[in-house]
């Protein structure tokens, strides 16, 4: 089992956090490496195994909590650990507590990680395209708000996501950005006719940028291009394979 790789952001020095890839861990076969989706058809102790093995690389001494993600903006405020078993149906999560480690899984989609240090409050959030749109991290601003953070001192940092150059999409879904607003347009790049290439984490960052951030930083990892790194749905799609694994994102107190 190599060393589990670690990717950390600089505008959350100081905090428990951690963007984590593929390397490391105790799965094979598709999903090799630190696979940590729940719901993958991946050996399941060989997924609990890698999802403590991910906690005790960011924060040791913490529990992990999750979320059975749907692509929404729906916001979980958690004031105490659950089981695997319980997580509720959501894209993002915040706490005040300490000791737990908040965690979201992507393979494409762009993980969000939140604090706001003087008042001790932390969030994650899982934003695919759905979720960008939807408002996932205005709602995730929102939910740190009621639990006293200010929006003027919360910082920022987007994970390992899907590049523009990976992220071919139709003119239907090009048309779908540009009536939310006609600026959304610059997310985009001329493709083949009919196609266009979206920058997803860009987009990510003018939605943190539009809500009032002060400080966002992207780490600028593609997950498609990169399969010895990273987990890809789209890759595992256009090689016709039938599971992919689900790297981890954590945040804790």
């Amino acid at each position: 089992m190599s060393e589990i790789e670690v990717w950390r952001a600089d505008a959350l020095a100081g905090i428990k956090h951690g963007f984590l890839g593929r390397v490391g861990g105790v799965s094979d076969g598709l999903c090799w490496g630190l696979n940590a989706g729940l719901g993958s058809h991946d050996n399941p102790a060989s997924v609990a195994e890698n999802r403590r093995l991910a906690t005790q690389a960011v924060a040791s001494d913490a529990t992990l909590v999750g979320l059975y993600q749907i692509h929404s903006a729906e916001v979980v405020t958690v004031t105490a650990p659950y089981a695997d078993a319980d997580r509720p149906r959501a894209d993002a999560l915040v706490t005040d507590r300490p000791r737990i480690a908040l965690g979201i899984v992507t393979a494409d989609c762009a993980p969000v990680l939140f604090s706001d240090p003087h008042a001790g409050v932390i969030g994650a959030a899982h934003a695919g395209w759905k979720g960008a749109i939807g408002g996932v991290t205005d709602a995730t601003i929102a939910a740190m708000e009621a639990m006293g953070a200010d929006r003027g001192r919360i910082v920022a940092a987007i994970g390992p996501c899907i590049a523009r150059a990976s992220y071919e999409v139709d003119e239907a879904f090009r048309a779908r950005f540009a009536e939310e607003g006609g600026e959304n347009d610059r997310f985009f790049a001329d493709g083949k006719a009919g196609h266009a290439w979206f920058d997803l984490e860009a987009y990510v960052a003018h939605r943190l940028a539009a809500a009032g951030i002060g400080r966002i930083e992207t780490l600028g990892q593609d997950t498609y291009s990169q399969p010895g790194r990273f987990y890809s749905y789209r890759r595992a799609t256009h090689r016709s394979e039938p599971d992919y694994g689900r790297q981890i994102s954590l945040i804790a107190l």
